[in-house]
């Protein structure tokens, strides 16, 4: 089947120029590539139906995010790690560093899921939630923040003559996007495969000038979550694609060269994985909820009940201090230091560094380790 052709520009360069999206054939989908989406379908339900009874679907979330986030900007060659985007977000790590790319990748995916409350997943969406990874970026001064591309980009390579792949130029590139708007309002697909060929030919046509792996990656758990598949955005697909980097790039690439079962299957296979990764996540999350909520039974009742909020704030904010603690959670400074070391005596907390005097700052590690595994 034909995705598109590779035609020789006048200017000496060659581009790829994609077909009238999407033909008959891509949907032909065979009876393996049906089944294998049955099972990624039914699994995400599965996933979905867990959160709903985690005690706060946002234990899971909040952390999922910044895995996620962590491992689509290092796809991109951030190389910060997500203990980095942690310490920066709680104001520990504050010298020069590129985590400042994880932080605004999940100001960007919690951007999109509020805005798709009240605006259609459209084209016109793509560059809001552009504008909202890339505002303020260190690449933000030659990647038009929030605008399609107006130039030539290219992947590979040091100049559009030598590059291993050069999207459609700006007029094919707008003819594309057209098409890929009017396959987003197609609802007689399975949202899963319709998700992933969205990313695939998304990333093909390439229009901005930065950031388009970051924002098709989005996309799968947006367009999922948009399309009531998922109720919270729970399937996260970057620590996949990040294990196993370069077969994603040969996928991609089998995908713009008419090979779109190749890269389904191995799309397929990543929501498969995922899914159970996080059920079973899901399911440490709850039980390491409950030992810690028995130990701070062992409290004072008046301390147990401060304990049970503390408990679900470090949930959200695994790293904390005794100001931090004061400050928004509204506790006094010599109670939040108190419960501190009360957590820390009960083996919930433990010091980010042993050998800071001021400032000291605590990590909830038995939870960051679950999304570290």
């Amino acid at each position: 089947m034909s995705i598109g052709k590779l035609i020789s520009q006048k200017e000496g360069f060659t581009a790829f120029i994609p077909d009238i999206f999407p033909t008959s054939a891509l949907l032909e989908f065979p009876a393996e590539i049906i089944a294998k989406a049955a099972t990624a379908e039914r699994l995400i339900g599965k996933l979905d139906g867990i959160t709903h009874v985690l005690p706060n679907a946002d234990f899971f979330l909040s952390m999922y995010i910044v895995k996620d986030a962590t491992c689509s900007s290092q796809i991109e060659g951030t190389r910060a790690t997500m203990m980095d985007a942690l310490e920066m977000s709680a104001g520990v790590n504050v010298k020069d560093t590129d985590a400042d790319d994880i932080l605004f990748y999940i100001k960007a995916l919690n951007y999109g899921t509020k805005r798709l409350k009240e605006f259609p997943f459209s084209l016109r969406f793509l560059p809001e939630l552009h504008k909202e990874l890339m505002g303020g970026a260190r690449s933000s001064h030659f990647s038009d923040p929030g605008e399609f591309r107006k130039s030539q980009n290219w992947i590979g390579g040091t100049i559009l003559q030598n590059a291993a792949f050069v999207p459609p130029p700006i007029n094919e590139m707008n003819i594309a996007l057209d098409y890929l708007e009017k396959f987003i309002y197609n609802t007689s697909l399975m949202p899963v495969l319709q998700a992933g060929i969205l990313h695939a030919q998304f990333e093909t046509i390439h229009p901005f000038l930065d950031g388009n792996g970051r924002i098709g990656r989005l996309l799968i758990t947006l367009f999922l979550y948009e399309r009531a598949i998922l109720e919270n955005p729970v399937l996260f697909l970057s620590s996949y694609f990040k294990k196993h980097q370069q077969l994603y790039y040969d996928k991609l690439n089998a995908y713009h060269n008419n090979k779109s079962n190749e890269w389904l299957h191995f799309y397929l296979d990543g929501v498969i994985e995922i899914a159970n990764e996080s059920i079973a996540t899901s399911k440490k999350i709850t039980a390491l909820r409950e030992e810690d909520m028995r130990k701070i039974q062992v409290l004072g009742k008046r301390e147990a009940t401060s304990g049970v909020l503390f408990l679900q704030y470090l949930f959200k904010n695994p790293i904390a201090s005794g100001s931090m603690v004061a400050e928004r959670m509204k506790f006094s400074r010599a109670g939040s230091g108190k419960l501190i070391e009360r957590f820390v005596d009960l083996g919930i907390l433990t010091p980010l560094d042993e050998n800071a005097k001021w400032g000291k700052m605590y990590i909830y590690k038995k939870y960051v380790t679950i999304f570290s595994e």
